[in-house]
Formats: structure tokens, sequence, C-alpha cells
């Protein structure tokens, strides 16, 4: 079995055709969330994956609580395995909006951000990492339209996103849905830029 070793972090990874395995965009929202996350914290991470960015945090921020959603059930029992907190559904489906102990401090997201038409879809679980469907955007637009019901009132949100994606159109509907926003990590991978981009409870 791959173990990955990050930051006082372990993550046991499953079968990678199965599970993404954690890559430059995983690396980069995990340094973002140490760069805002404060001890104590109830953190929710969507779509978690094998776990790594949840592992990280919970490796090393004191008394953070970590709770994560994840759609792909290969990719819920890893992050089981690596000692995350999980509910397999869809977004946050699985968590009830308005009720004790649904609200958080900070919220993360790396969503699949790939423009992909319907001839590119890869077959199983694995697609839900890659798919953002026809604009590369509609994943991220189903989660940025249900974030604020589960986000205290000073909370905030990370969400990775490609240049591919297009950050201005990701900016205008955050601060069209009441956020400041601004960019707190980038770094250049081949042929896109990948970016961590904030949304600050206004």
């Amino acid at each position: 079995m791959v173990e990955i070793e990050y930051k006082k972090a372990r993550v046991k990874l499953g079968a990678t055709d199965l599970v993404y395995e954690p890559a430059e965009d995983s690396f980069l929202l995990a340094d973002a969330a140490l760069g805002v996350a404060k001890p104590g914290i109830r953190v929710l991470e969507v779509g978690t994956g094998s776990g790594f960015v949840s592992a990280v945090l919970k490796a090393n921020i004191p008394g953070v609580r970590v709770l994560a959603t994840e759609i792909n059930p290969h990719a819920a029992l890893c992050a089981k395995a690596n000692g995350v907190e999980v509910i397999r559904t869809d977004l946050f489906r699985g968590i009830k909006s308005g009720a004790t102990g649904s609200l958080f401090d900070l919220i993360l997201f790396n969503p699949p951000y790939l423009p992909t038409s319907g001839e590119e879809k890869l077959p199983g679980w694995l697609n839900y990492a890659f798919d953002g469907g026809e604009s590369g955007r509609e994943t991220l637009d189903r989660f940025l339209d249900q974030v604020r019901a589960y986000l205290r009132q000073e909370g905030e949100i990370l969400v990775l996103i490609s240049s591919i994606t297009g950050f201005e159109a990701v900016r205008k509907k955050m601060e069209g849905l009441g956020f400041e926003v601004d960019i707190v990590g980038r770094t250049k991978v081949s042929f896109e830029e990948l970016m961590v981009v904030r949304g600050k409870s206004r």
C-alpha cells in the first residue's frame, strides 16, 4: 500500500484507479488550510478523497475538529482508514443545515475542475474527482450555492480552482453570494495555474 508523509501526517492510499491520489492541488490546499486554521476550530472538508487535507490539518492544528464528506465509497473508506470522520454523501446532502453542530468555522473544497464533455467522462467513481461539467465549474457552483447554510457568521471557505476554471467567474459568483474574496495560495503546474481562493463572510 502506498503511503504519503506530509507535514506530520501519514496518509495511506487505496487503489489509485478508484481513489484520487494527492497531487499538487492537494498539497496547495493543505498548505493554505494550515495558514488559515486556528486551534480548536470546526472544519468541514467537502469531497475529502483519501482524507489527505483533513489528515494534515488534524496532525498539525491542536484541537481542530474535522468532519468530511465524500461521494466515492472507495475514497470514503480510505479517508476513514486515515482517521478522518467522513459521511458518504454528495456535497452537503448528508448534513442537516441549521442543526446544532452543522455550522463550521472553515469549509474546504477541492472540486473537480476540468471542463468535461459527455464523451470525456471517465467510467466509474474516479470521474467525480475530475469532471467539472462543460464549464469546469458545475460542482463548484453547486457548492457555493449551498455553503452559507453551513458556515458560521464569521466563517471562511477555501476552494481550489485552476486557471482553466476561470478566476473572474468564480470571484464574481462568490462576491454575489456575500463573500470577500482573495487568493491565499497559487502554484504553476505545466499548462495551468492552481489557486486557493478564500471567501470571508461579510
